[in-house]
């Protein structure tokens, strides 16, 4: 029996040195694989360096990394991002659900939903050239040689020479992606998005203007050439984390209740309410998707370790629970025997957002560990809150002040506490100085007005809920707004 032939580890080395960013790489990948107008596989950053006399512009090309630990093949909860055996990342757009959850897993900022077909994609390494034993587009155009891709595993390979041979840097090797695209030669301030500055008065840059520059930039180093990336999840991720914390919160706090003698939002008030807002969270999560008529795929074809799909299996489980409780109560029957497994799917209801949202390792800010407890305290406020303008009663009007003070002081500890990495840092500056310091400090202002509740009936109550959306808004567009790339 002949030997199985050995598998390549596909690799690549930018060769910042040689290129002269010409962006030919990027013309020809538009070519070779249809990429439209607006959206890029591959493009290149040029960077001014140093200070007049001694002034240089700097180049780096930037495309997929290739990671061997991909989070974005474990983000997606389809399976459309998958890595081949050859280690390469590639797609499938028949699958794609439009979720966007592997671009806000890559830390490199290298998937976009194409505009034509509304499906997820990035740099593949010319997998169908590869196949056909030629080598990527960008590879062939590029006239200086600055691109070299081969099998990282064949010590006689180029690339493999280059990568053991010569100084060769990766991207955010802190994220531990272990990615195989090397940079030889390549400037600090091309490969760190926040190591140069960003002039709003640059005529061909369609970089963002409204960051909110932080102290990390040189001053002798200057975005020249950037390409913006729009942020993958918008306000609607913001509300449905607020619908969520509704429809989780009702019967956590009516389960308090009931441990405390009340009983009476229990029977109709608390399953109502949480099945309704729970409905209307899974409306906002299928709005949300670009290809919303294959929602049913996170069930068919999931990936078990994708948080999205652990979230919809745990809201379908509530849900069900929520179902019976209902049909119980149509039927005259007592359904406490259900506050235990209810109490419990409402609790992951509430939480799991958090660890859907670190395996967004892009977004720094979204790793605190307070971000679980955090969910879960937000819940118990919005679930007072509800239930306050429904059934109002002195005990709902205490759990709805301490839950209040509770998220107050977490607010302040999450903005306050030393965050490890400037990304995380920069943030927080957008979060409470930047372009959303009016719907975070509006948003716990509001909040703080829940502190009245056990004195005033009804208005604490709404402010709450206003307040808690403005926080959950600002919260999720500031994990987004610092740039990757």
């Amino acid at each position: 029996m002949s030997e199985p032939i050995p598998l390549a580890r596909w690799g690549k080395v930018l060769d910042q040195t040689r290129c002269i960013g010409c962006h030919a790489c990027s013309t020809a990948c538009k070519s070779e694989n249809g990429v439209p107008l607006g959206v890029h596989r591959t493009f290149v950053k040029a960077v001014d360096v140093g200070v007049f006399p001694l002034a240089r512009r700097a180049y780096q090309v930037t495309r997929c990394n290739q990671c061997d630990a991909a989070p974005c093949t474990t983000a997606c909860p389809t399976r459309a991002m998958y890595r081949r055996p050859d280690g390469i990342v590639d797609f499938d757009k028949s699958i794609c659900i439009g979720c966007k959850a592997c671009i806000a897993a890559c830390p490199y900022d290298a998937i976009f939903i194409n505009p034509n077909d509304h499906s997820a994609e990035k740099c593949n390494l010319c997998s169908h050239r590869i196949d056909a034993g030629l080598e990527p587009a960008c590879v062939t155009v590029c006239p200086t040689g600055a691109i070299v891709v081969g099998d990282l595993d064949d010590p006689s390979s180029e690339v493999a020479r280059l990568v053991q041979r010569d100084a060769v840097m990766v991207r955010r090797p802190e994220k531990e992606t272990r990615p195989k695209v090397f940079y030889k030669g390549a400037h600090h301030a091309t490969l760190d998005p926040l190591a140069a500055r960003r002039s709003p008065l640059l005529m061909w840059s369609e970089q963002p203007t409204q960051y909110a520059q932080g102290g990390t930039s040189s001053a002798a180093a200057l975005l020249s050439y950037d390409v913006a990336h729009s942020v993958p999840w918008d306000w609607r991720v913001s509300a449905y984390t607020w619908t969520k914390g509704i429809a989780a919160g009702v019967y956590l706090i009516a389960l308090v209740c009931l441990a405390l003698g009340d009983a009476q939002p229990w029977r109709w008030t608390t399953p109502i309410l949480a099945t309704s807002f729970l409905a209307l969270t899974g409306i906002i999560l299928i709005a949300d998707l670009d290809h919303p008529e294959r929602f049913y795929l996170i069930f068919t074809r999931h990936h078990g370790r994708s948080w999205l799909v652990r979230g919809a299996f745990i809201i379908a489980a509530y849900g069900a629970v929520l179902a019976v409780h209902l049909a119980l109560s149509f039927f005259g029957r007592d359904a406490q025997w259900l506050a235990i497994p209810g109490g419990v799917l409402a609790a992951a209801t509430a939480v799991y957002t958090a660890f859907l949202f670190a395996q967004a390792k892009a977004r720094d800010l979204w790793q605190s560990p307070l971000l679980p407890p955090h969910l879960l305290v937000q819940a118990a406020l919005a679930g007072a809150a509800m239930l306050s303008l429904v059934a109002p009663r002195p005990l709902l009007g205490w759990l709805l002040a301490g839950a209040a003070a509770t998220h107050l002081v977490m607010a302040l500890g999450e903005v306050t506490l030393t965050h490890a990495t400037a990304h995380a840092r920069a943030a927080t500056r957008e979060l409470v100085a930047g372009r959303f310091r009016m719907h975070f400090w509006l948003g716990n202002a509001l909040i703080a007005c829940a502190l009245l509740a056990p004195w005033l009936p009804v208005a604490p109550a709404i402010a709450g809920l206003v307040g808690l959306l403005a926080y959950e808004h600002a919260h999720v567009q500031a994990g987004q707004a610092v740039p990757l790339a």
